[in-house]
């Protein structure tokens, strides 16, 4: 843990009292209701500024225009087809980002809905890989309220009412409901996955408000936490003389964000349910085929909370009652009539027609008297389906089942009647960080807020079971072309598939496929030859892997809203350690699959956008880039920039996060699963070390995860993961009792990392690359990756521990504190004479997660000062009052001016690599006391031969990988 108390932790500066009476928090702190002491806040009238975008410099759009051409033809080619491709800058969304966003709603992988910090609900993320930004305005929760006296009554949307469209005379849509909320005395508390809005006399003086946001996202319970479902609870505290009566209403439209709800076909049904439970099902058919949404709006009546439902309402008035006669339903009376429970299912709606419905829950609260009302909502998609066919069930299906309208009430009634239990499992969790008075406050407030992720970064959760293939997909056309074949169940995991042979014939336009899918064993021999298609009789990839005792189902989430590829692995190098610190199970099932992935070969041609070429989609030995787009685990790397068959980072990323995970998680089995793919993974590389040197070298084009950075020769990057690699597959191997290859890779590391040493470092820190560029003595933030995984693994320090040090001041004193005195992060890259390197647009930026990554190699090598710093920028910078607004969108990187890129991103998950460094697991903690890399032995001939030049290669495993596949000429 953190020794001592640090710089950083200084006095509260975000207490409650600043934002809260403390009067009106200790009248609320009941049942929860008061926020916690730490927490992320906002007063609800804070100004939500437009973002600002980072543009590319005119010499750098020079060198990119060839690349624009190809990718602006390759994002129409796409659309042509009805699909969105995967990196598109091109198209602008119709709702400008905004420095508003809050913690969202339900837990992962079932769709997602985010709420901003001032109510309103957005960032509809119900299919996959779509995301519409747009609030849906007509979802609200409003409040009225009447007194005894009778001559005080109040009304309002609990909002701010700062959107355009609103405030419209002689509208009898939204606009005609009471909008008077200022947010002036009313601020919202963070700290996912739950927050607080505190009403503080508005728009009652009289009546204290506060409304908490609860959703299951629960570590290590792999049920509760897939569930698409939100608690609000509203604690109601009288400070009057007279009692009051509180109607408090939850407004939804049949909607899934955009213009959805104008397409026809939805309808709404009220429900009465167990245990109080009461409200409205809004069943949702969505277009282009995909698979229908049931919404559920309820509340849960008890002997002091009535509950009342209007099945629907429009805006126009013209079939239904109208939003305006709704309101003024609600400001007469209080509540609806008990006969709407009555009516049934509504007539579908027509085109262009917009269907809401309100659930009302009232109640009395005596003179200085409290009470506690509860919503809920759920949405239910069952099955989740990609654009190119494939359907799968959602994880919570396991648990409530296929139907939407049954499974959206059970939802929706296990979160109203099990919140309490939700939070007293969140709150085990959380409590010894905020307690933990040796921590910043910053930084765990910080620390819980960044996962909103995985669940608001279009995280797809299913049960594991293989897919449906719709009509469209390449394999339901096979298989129905075909007469007489049966599906046979496959018991072994390296079953050799059918290979389609696919001649090098001409290019394939703007990046498109030319043949159809073929899975080709690594270690396979010669395979049947086909003529299209995927054999009945073919194992599906990654869906036959061993999930361990308990099948967790599979999991997928984005690189980010802006990248839509799936489980991005250069990413979640980064990022994995939130999902292996709390969610292990998902963190093994996504290695099991790109272990899986690196056994097989996907034969069609694809163009390489960059330079124009074109190759394989999947070559057998090398890691995806990603797991896919619209056909995920059977097409992959839907990233065709470059050809990352070649990148010289994804294979060591793959050793090294598979030991680590091994190590932490002492999982044999896991390992033995596993241990093919690392030695696949591991012999792929040989064919990148030319020289013979055991070191591997770059390729003189950005072949690495900074896509935009180019590296010539060894570079300290992939270099450093490369060593970390070697070392990491020599413990493994030794682990497992495979002698031949713990000596392998040993011997390869002590060759390497002469070389590597010799090469690179100056005397302060690790050059950039050992070319001989304007850049090549830059400054990297990250060059000290392979280092920081071989800590965060309990591996031995890959250098001595006096040039760690160093080159780890360095990048504070250069990347980190001059750029604006540290309050940015790290920048990617600085020179020498101490300006930023302005080689390319990525070296030139700071990334969050590269920046939180650095900061945990300093925290493992005792630099905590410096390591709490450096992550501190990317939070003044992100997510304080002063800084750019990126709270709850953490972007990939920013400038130095703080224009992002990327909203929404995943690498800024990796400041759960610093818990980890402030908390590793035992098995980590106690792996430095015994160095398993001295209990390899080496025959003194091969330690000879390590100082010897042009020491022969040694040959791959031919377990593992033909010797053929791989020659050296040494």
């Amino acid at each position: 843990m953190v020794s001592g108390h640090l710089f950083h932790c200084r006095k509260n500066s975000w207490p409650p009292e600043e934002y809260v009476g403390r009067t009106a928090l200790q009248l609320l702190d009941l049942d929860g209701g008061s926020p916690p002491e730490q927490a992320w806040r906002r007063r609800l009238n804070s100004h939500a500024n437009i973002l600002k975008e980072f543009s590319v410099t005119f010499m750098e759009a020079m060198k990119m225009m060839t690349l624009g051409v190809r990718l602006w033809s390759y994002v129409r080619e796409e659309a042509s087809h009805g699909r969105k491709a995967p990196i598109d800058p091109f198209t602008r969304e119709r709702c400008k980002p905004s420095a508003s966003q809050g913690v969202p709603l339900g837990g992962m992988g079932s769709g997602s809905i985010s709420r901003g910090f001032r109510g309103e609900f957005k960032n509809w993320h119900i299919i996959p890989g779509l995301c519409e930004n747009s609030p849906v305005m007509e979802n609200q929760f409003s409040i009225f309220v009447s007194r005894d006296s009778g001559n005080k009554k109040y009304s309002s949307v609990l909002a701010p009412g700062h959107h355009e469209g609103l405030k419209k005379c002689n509208d009898s849509g939204i606009s005609s409901w009471d909008w008077n909320l200022s947010g002036q005395h009313s601020t919202y508390h963070a700290l996912f996955p739950r927050a607080w809005t505190i009403y503080d006399g508005e728009p009652d003086p009289d009546l204290k408000i506060s409304c908490r946001q609860i959703s299951p996202f629960i570590p290590h319970d792999y049920k509760d936490s897939s569930l698409p479902a939100s608690v609000f609870v509203y604690t109601l505290v009288n400070t009057g003389r007279d009692r009051a009566k509180v109607s408090l209403l939850m407004t939804w439209a049949n909607s899934i964000g955009g213009f959805s709800h104008h397409s026809g076909g939805h309808f709404n049904e009220p429900f009465i349910g167990d245990d109080g439970v009461s409200g409205v099902l809004l069943h949702h058919k969505t277009a282009k085929d995909n698979p229908p949404v049931t919404f559920s709006i309820a509340a849960c009546e008890t002997q002091n909370v009535s509950v009342t439902v209007l099945p629907v309402f429009g805006l126009s008035g013209e079939n239904h009652v109208s939003a305006k006669e709704m309101w003024d339903t609600m400001s007469k009376d209080g509540h609806f009539s008990r006969e709407n429970f009555n009516a049934g299912c509504s007539m579908p709606s027509s085109s262009g027609e917009t269907l809401c419905a309100a659930v009302s829950a009232s109640t009395w609260v005596e003179p200085h008297g409290r009470c506690t009302v509860a919503f809920a909502l759920a949405w239910s998609s069952p099955k989740v389906k990609f654009q190119k066919g494939c359907t799968y069930n959602r994880r919570y299906t396991e648990f409530y089942g296929t139907s939407e309208r049954s499974s959206s009430i059970n939802l929706v009634h296990d979160a109203l009647t099990k919140y309490r239990l939700w939070e007293e499992e969140i709150e085990k969790w959380q409590d010894p960080i905020l307690k933990d008075e040796k921590l910043p406050e910053w930084y765990k407030f910080t620390l819980f807020n960044e996962l909103y992720f995985l669940v608001a970064g279009g995280t797809v959760w299913t049960d594991g079971q293989p897919p449906a293939f719709g009509e469209t997909s390449p394999a339901y056309q096979h298989k129905h072309s075909k007469k007489g074949t049966k599906s046979e169940s496959v018991k072994d995991n390296h079953v050799k598939p059918a290979a389609e042979q696919v001649s090098d014939g001409d290019d394939p336009p703007n990046g498109e496929e030319r043949s159809v899918s073929m899975y080709a064993a690594v270690h396979g021999s010669q395979m049947p030859e086909q003529t299209s298609g995927l054999r009945s009789q073919e194992p599906i990839p990654y869906l036959l892997s061993k999930d361990g005792p308990e099948n967790v189902g599979k999991f997928l989430y984005l690189e980010g809203v802006e990248y839509i590829m799936w489980n991005t692995y250069d990413v979640h190098f980064y990022a994995s350690f939130a999902l292996l610190d709390l969610f292990p199970k998902i963190e093994l099932s996504i290695q099991r699959d790109f272990a899986d992935a690196v056994l097989y070969e996907d034969r069609r041609r694809v163009k390489f956008l960059a330079d124009g070429t074109s190759g394989i989609r999947k070559v057998k030995g090398a890691v995806p880039h990603d797991l896919g787009t619209h056909d995920p685990w059977h097409e992959m790397n839907a990233y065709n920039i470059h050809d990352t068959s070649k990148w010289k980072d994804l294979n060591p990323k793959f050793v090294l996060q598979v030991y680590r995970d091994f190590a932490a998680t002492g999982d044999m089995t896991f390992g033995r699963d596993v241990w093919a793919a690392v030695c696949a993974a591991m012999d792929y590389m040989d064919q990148f070390d030319r020289d013979c040197d055991g070191l591997i070298e770059n390729d003189g084009f950005p072949d690495q995860t900074y896509d935009a950075w180019t590296v010539h020769g060894i570079s300290a990057y992939c270099g450093g993961l490369w060593l970390a690699a070697l070392q990491a597959a020599a413990t493994m191997a030794h682990r497992l009792g495979d002698r031949p290859y713990a000596e392998k890779y040993k011997l390869k590391f002590m060759k390497a990392k002469a070389v590597y040493e010799a090469k690179l470092w100056n005397g302060s820190y690790f050059n950039y690359d050992s070319g001989t560029s304007s850049n090549s003595r830059s400054i990297q933030a990250d060059q000290l990756a392979g280092q920081w995984y071989a800590a965060s693994s309990g591996l031995p320090p890959i250098f001595d521990e006096h040039k760690i040090r160093s080159a780890l001041q360095k990048i504070f004193e250069f990347n980190v504190m001059k750029v604006k005195g540290g309050r940015m992060g790290a920048v990617n890259g600085m020179t020498p004479k101490g300006k930023v390197d302005e080689t390319c647009m990525q070296s030139r930026e700071i990334w969050t997660g590269v920046t939180y990554g650095v900061a945990a190699n300093m925290l493992l090598h005792g630099m905590e000062h410096q390591g709490f710093i450096t992550a501190e920028g990317i939070f003044l910078a992100g997510w304080s009052e002063d800084g750019y607004g990126y709270w709850f969108q953490t972007p990939e990187g920013w400038t130095t001016d703080g224009h992002y890129r990327s909203l929404v991103y995943m690498r800024p998950l990796a400041i759960w690599a610093m818990q980890w460094a402030l908390s590793p697991p035992k098995a980590i903690l106690e792996a430095p006391k015994v160095n398993l890399m001295d209990r390899i032995h080496i025959s003194p001939q091969a330690v000879r031969a390590v100082g010897e030049i042009g020491v022969r290669k040694i040959a791959p495993d031919n377990r593992c990988i033909p010797s053929s596949t791989f020659q050296c000429e040494c």
